[in-house]
Parts: C-alpha cells; structure tokens; sequence
C-alpha cells in the first residue's frame, strides 16, 4: 500500500548526508602511489546513449579549461579534458593522468607521475600527440601569463607555487604580443622563475612556498590542468586559442564534443582513446539545453531524457499517492556548493550613482544582523526540496566534510563550536531567535534613520527575465521576507536581466544581493575563507560580489564595516601562516570564519539538496567537495528503467 514518504524520505536524506561526510581520508598523506585509486570494476549501464537536460542559463562561455571559473564550463570541459588526478564516488583522490604522486619533504616538494598512453585526440578521436609532463608546465604558463588568461584561475598557484607571482607580474611589462610568444619549453623564462620542473615527459614537480599537505586536492582543479604546446601551435597562436572550439581544440578525457549548436544541443561521443581502458563510458551523451523545467519534464514524460530534477510544485504533485512517478522519487546528488546571500556593499543605481540608502544600511552591523537572526528560509528552501527542506539549512561559509582534523572532526564543526551554535534539528533553523532580530531591527532602524536612511529598504533582487521558475521562486522569497520582518524594515524588488547576469547586473554593480554558491577548488578552508578578504584583487567575491574591494576611502557610515573585514582578513592571513599543524590551521581558520558569520558579511542561504527521477545510479556519479571532477560522467550505473524509491531509500511499507 502506498502512503506519503516525506518523513521516511527525510531520514533517508539525513542518513546520505552523514555518510557523505566521512570522506576525506588521506588528505595529510606525503605518498599515494595509486594502487587501490583505478575503477577497474565494470559498473552496469543500461543506457548506451545518455541524454540530460540543461537550463539555457548554464551555456558554457569558453572551451579553455585553463580560463573557465564557471560551474556552467565544467560541467562540460571536465568531460572533455583530464587533469593529474580526479575523485572516486567517496570523494577520494585517484590517480588520472598522474598514476602516482608523491612529496620527500612534508609536502612542500609535490612530485607527479604521468602515466603511459594518454593521447590527445581532435573531434572525431584522431590521435594527434601524447599528453606528457610538459603539457602541464605550458598551461600552468598559460595560466599565470597575464595576457593570455586575462587572471583566471590564477589565486591558487599566485599563493602556493614558488615563483608563480612573481611571472605573473613580470608578464604584465611585457606587451601583448610578446606575452603571446611565451612558452614554457626548456631555458624558458617560465622554468627559470617558477618553481615547476620537468626532468622528463613522464614527471612534472612543483615547489609550493611552504609545506601544503593538501596541495593533490589542487591537482584536481583546472589551474592544474594541461594545454598542449602543439595544439597552441597548429591553431596559429595564443590569440586564436582564445576563441577555439569544439571542432579545433585537443581532447584527451572521456569525451570528445561532437556536435555544438549554442543554447540548443551539444552531443558528447565517447574517445576511443581514452587512457582508462577499464572504466564505463556513454558511446553518446545529449545535453539538450531548455528555458525551464517545465520543459525538461516535458522531455522526461516524452522519455526523451533519462534524469529530471523536480521542483517544488512537481515535487508536491508526484508524492500524491495516486501519481504514477510516486514510488520512482530518488534523492538528487547532493550539490558541492555552500550557497550564502552576498551583499553588495558598493551599489549602484541603474544611472550608475551610488545607491546611498541601501549602502548605508547595508553597512551597519545592527541590520546586518537583523537578517541573520530573523529571516526564516524554509518556504524558500522549499523551492529546492518540498518534501524535506530542513535537510538545506545552512549555518556555515566552508562546505561540510570539505576536511577533517586528525581525529576525524569536520573542520565546520569547530566553526559550529566557536559560534556556539547547536546542532541541526530538522524542524526549526537553529539560529532563528525572534527577540534577537527584533533588537538588532529596532537598533538598525534608529541608527539609519539618524543618518538619512529611509525605510522600508529596498533590496533589488535580479532574476532573468525569461525564466518562470526563477520568477516563482523570487515571489517566494519575497513572501519569505515580509512574514520574517513585516512592511516597515525591507522590501524585496524583483528586478530582471536580459541574458547575462554578470555582463548586466554583477558588473555594473546593480544587485543589492545575490544567491551565489562556492564549491571549493582544494580541500583548504582558504579556499573558501579567502575568496572575501580585503584588499586582495585575486578574492573572488570580495572584488566581483561583495565590492568590498572598492570601499578604499570609506565614508563614516562605513568605516566599522572596512574595520571589521580587515580584522577578518588578519586572522585569515594568521590562519594560512600555519603549514605545520592542519589541526592549529584548521582551529585557526575557524575562529576567522565564526567572526565573519558573527559579523554577518555573508549570510548563510542553503545546501542544495533535492528529489529526481532519474535511470542513473546517482550513488555511482562523482561526488567531492572540492575540485572540478564532480560533473564527469565516467563510471555511472545506468538502467533503462528508472530507479524506484524502494531501490535508492528503502522499503516504503
């Protein structure tokens, strides 16, 4: 007999959760010498030819790995091209290109071995070279050459690899075309100042500035990534690498891109000379790119696609008991990104002048705080999960089971213990405390009022204009903020782009907030911790979200504000000083980011967690939280069928 599965369903996802956080094993470890890190097991695939759909809106904008910092690019391109190592379905680190690596001296020498017979190949699998050692070395240049990468991907290597910023800021005397003409071949400028050799085609070594035991984890990551000279050569040169394609760019992964129609199709064709012999592949997978999900279902009931995600309303419908996808509900794989709302400190006006009331208000710490302790998300969060949405809450910056202190401790718990915070209940968020936020609104509303602000504030919140899901979910949050803080504090303005957020809105500054995740490159709080510090160009948010960056002479209203990001970036600067401790740099790390969660700079949003129907074996798909192996699709279970509840979470009795 059937019956509604929210609450069996919700202990499911509680379960997957906790499992999902034991990973991280091996982080500290000098030596991997890859014995136990090949799938050689033949995973079962129903399906030959795999087809997916995309939302528009995640159209990749670049085939160079070495450029892209988009989730939307390596959801593609890590299909396309493979870097030194990957992860397994646990989140380990396995061996990729690199067979084995290791480090003589605590992890500040980083030694990798490339293995034999890995090709590069154009469109259609023709060989054209052997990916070797010195692939690595050139888009490691390609990276740090200020010309040719326009800074993308550089704040890894600028902080760790000796040498790196050093080119990085020579490359900017030189004129373009001289910057253009740079290889990193032998008595290469490149080899004499960064700490990267290449004895031989099979060893590629980089010197970090200090001991990083976790630096394997970056090797997963496209700053890492290989770029053959060859390929550079034969297209004419670093300007036309810029604008390659899927018909002219050198592959060496799982998937050459066959077929590319923008914003319509692409069509990936397994390569026939791919290295990993032993692992499943698609002979075909189909990104069909779609306006919404109302269209996706459209395909799923057509069985056109074999995965759909559910949205709130079609999550509601099917667990009616009489549906017939009922017992076909499976949970989603859980998203890398820790989603946070991020200020916009340095706002605009669409004239372009500063939008003075929200810039006041936004910099006081009272307001601030209001929203942390006041704004209740669960019927948002609900847009992402409607059965179990209390499995999204999120109270921390750094992703969970991101790393661990050497008794196994998730390194967000130490953060959980400085802010003093409880555990999770999944019935109510645990940092809701209503007599707080009306204190801290009260206090905000009077010190504002003394300087000009006038209430209610107004918060421009962008969606695309397009886009009707997007349109339901901001009416939602809308209703979410009135029931949270009433008429009289803030009022949402649902604003719209065109086509692109970034080039729209982001750039000239216009949002007042946006709901952005972070899934982090390497396996280091820094990586997360760092992306909002002051005055540091490579501090992703801070310079492009937040604009933190551009409050260099701030005015009273705002000078607490810079105080407080400045102490915060102090003890994040404290924290990566310590290389001999991970348990000291992890403790360390914490306390930074307890102080920036205490001062609200970013407000924790949600984890993205939700429902399918779907014929692979989400269990078999990548899953790490950090790197950009995630959304390679090598080694998935498939059935022609789709999975049942009973099969993904149980018996439902």
């Amino acid at each position: 007999m059937k019956k509604n599965i929210s609450k069996v369903l919700a202990l499911s996802m509680a379960a997957a959760m906790a499992l999902s956080a034991c990973g991280g094993k091996g982080e500290n470890s000098t030596e991997n010498n890859g014995e136990n890190g090949e799938n050689s097991a033949q995973v079962s695939q129903g399906i030959k030819d795999l087809v997916i759909s995309k939302l528009a809106t995640r159209e990749l904008e670049t085939f160079n790995i070495l450029h892209s910092q988009r989730a939307e690019d390596g959801e593609n391109l890590a299909n396309l091209v493979d870097g030194l190592l990957e992860s397994n379905p646990a989140g380990e680190l396995v061996p990729c290109i690199a067979e084995s690596w290791d480090s003589e001296d605590g992890g500040q020498t980083w030694t990798f071995h490339i293995r034999d017979g890995v090709k590069w190949v154009d469109m259609n699998g023709g060989e054209k070279a052997d990916t070797t050692a010195y692939d690595f070395a050139t888009g490691l240049e390609w990276v740090l050459n200020f010309y040719k990468n326009e800074s993308a991907n550089t704040s890894m290597p600028l902080e760790m690899i000796e040498g790196a910023s050093e080119y990085y800021e020579w490359t900017k005397t030189l004129s373009e075309e001289e910057a253009y003409a740079l290889t990193a071949g032998e008595g290469s400028k490149f080899l004499e100042m960064v700490g990267v050799e290449v004895p031989d085609e099979k060893t590629v070594v980089y010197k970090c500035k200090s001991p990083m035991p976790y630096f394997p984890s970056v090797a997963t990551y496209s700053c890492l990534y290989p770029m053959a000279q060859g390929m550079v050569d034969e297209l004419g040169g670093a300007a036309n690498v810029k604008s390659m394609n899927n018909e002219n760019m050198w592959y060496n992964g799982c998937y050459t891109m066959t077929s590319y129609i923008q914003g319509n199709e692409k069509v990936f064709t397994k390569n026939p000379m791919y290295w990993d012999k032993d692992c499943t592949l698609f002979d075909t997978v189909t990104f069909k790119m779609v306006e919404s999900g109302d269209i996706s279902w459209q395909y799923w009931e057509n069985e056109e696609i074999d995965y759909v995600q559910l949205g709130e309303a079609r999550l509601n419908e099917i667990n009616k008991e009489d549906n017939k996808w009922h017992d076909y509900l499976v949970p989603d794989v859980e998203s890398k990104y820790s989603y946070q709302w991020h200020w916009n400190f340095n706002k605009n006006k669409e004239d372009g002048t500063p939008d003075e009331n929200w810039n006041k208000a936004i910099a006081n710490s009272a307001f601030r705080k209001a929203f942390y302790y006041g704004f209740d998300q669960v019927d948002y969060w609900k847009r992402t999960n409607a059965l179990t949405p209390m499995v999204c809450e999120n109270n921390f910056y750094t992703m969970k089971g991101l790393c661990f202190t050497s008794d196994g401790t998730d390194y967000v718990d130490l953060v959980r213990k400085e802010m003093g915070l409880p555990e999770e209940n999944g019935e109510t968020p645990v940092r809701l405390d209503k007599a707080k936020a009306e204190e801290y609104k009260k206090q905000a509303i009077e010190e504002l009022t003394a300087i000009g602000v006038t209430f209610p504030v107004e918060i421009d919140h962008y969606i695309s204009g397009a886009n009707q899901t997007a349109l339901d979910s901001a009416n939602v949050l809308a209703q979410t903020i009135k029931n949270s803080f009433g008429d009289d504090f803030v009022k949402l303005n649902i604003k719209t782009y065109v086509s692109s957020l970034r080039q729209e809105v982001i750039n000239p500054r216009l949002q007042s907030w946006t709901n952005n995740g972070w899934g982090a490159d390497y396996a280091d709080p820094q990586n997360y911790l760092g992306q909002e510090t002051y005055g540091n160009d490579n501090a992703w948010y801070s310079a492009t979200y937040s604009n933190i960056n551009g409050i260099t002479a701030p005015a009273d209203y705002q000078q607490e504000l810079v105080d407080i990001y400045k102490e915060y970036t102090r003890m994040v600067d404290e924290a990566n000083a310590i290389v001999d401790d991970m348990d000291a740099r992890y403790a360390a790390y914490a306390k930074a980011e307890a102080y920036m969660l205490e001062n609200v700079l970013v407000l924790p949003a949600n984890y993205q967690i939700g429902w399918c129907l779907s014929k692979i074996d989400n269990d078999t798909r990548m899953f790490a939280k950090f790197g950009g192996v995630n959304d390679k699709i090598k080694n998935w279970a498939t059935k022609d069928t789709p999975y049942t509840t009973e099969e993904k979470v149980g018996t439902i009795g």
